[in-house]
């Protein structure tokens, strides 16, 4: 299990660049080698980064299978829904067929869209008991969260591949999320932040060893790599990092 790989750069701008042109290659590779690219996709931040900078990507589109490291169960017009956020600000822009991005069902109870998602991971990870994505592209929040798994949460010690929350710290409270397993057991997981306001808890995640690491702390594939896009504000309290 390899350490996490640190990259810092410049400025907001430039990581979100970097990383849409580390999400470009990943994809075209996926495609070359096995026809189809298996992506996670996070809101927040990242869904800004990536909005941003993949409508200028040259790949194809149709080979890309997308789905949500973790999904608010809120109507599609609420301004908290991930997928509508990518549908306005991603699929308006590039042919990326909207049945090959898996949206949260938002009309049944969470834990039958925790199902029903599970269903549609199957479909696509049809042959692997645990899917295993090409890429997932995580956030963390302050308290060091990612996806919507919490310190502290019994979701942490989940063994289903995705799962439904009903209690979320931060609101909305009810969402659905990939588990550590499914987290684990992807060949590549990606954090990009920024901001002076994330350096205590990025020098915490990355430097800080503890019995009890935080979620984020926890991404460590046991076949794959973890890669934390920073900027210098993000990456200020850390100790050595690599100004690749």
């Amino acid at each position: 299990m390899a350490a996490p790989i640190i990259r810092v750069f410049d400025s907001e701008d430039e990581v979100s660049q970097k990383l849409c042109e580390f999400v470009t290659s990943k994809a075209n590779e996926a495609i070359h080698e096995r026809g189809l690219f298996k992506v996670g996709f996070s809101g927040g931040s990242a869904a800004k980064f990536l909005c941003n900078g993949l409508p200028q990507a040259s790949t194809d589109w149709a080979k890309w299978r997308v789905f949500f490291c973790d999904e608010r169960h809120v109507p599609f017009d609420d301004p908290e829904c991930t997928f509508s956020i990518y549908k306005a600000n991603l699929l308006s822009k590039v042919p990326l067929p909207v049945e090959n991005m898996y949206s949260l069902d938002p009309s049944i109870s969470v834990e039958e869209a925790a199902d029903d998602y599970v269903n549609k991971l199957r479909s696509v990870f049809s042959d692997e008991p645990i899917p295993r994505f090409d890429l997932l592209i995580l956030g963390m929040g302050p308290d060091g969260h990612t996806c919507s798994l919490f310190p502290g949460h019994p979701l942490l010690q989940e063994t289903k591949i995705a799962a439904p929350i009903s209690d979320s710290p931060k609101p909305p409270p009810r969402r659905v999320t990939l588990t550590f397993p499914t987290i684990n057991n992807a060949a590549c997981a990606v954090f990009a932040t920024c901001g002076s306001s994330k350096a205590d808890i990025v020098k915490q995640v990355l430097e800080d060893a503890t019995n009890d690491p935080l979620p984020a702390a926890r991404v460590r594939p046991s076949k794959g790599e973890v890669i934390w896009f920073l900027d210098k504000g993000a990456a200020s309290k850390l100790k050595s990092v690599a100004n690749l």
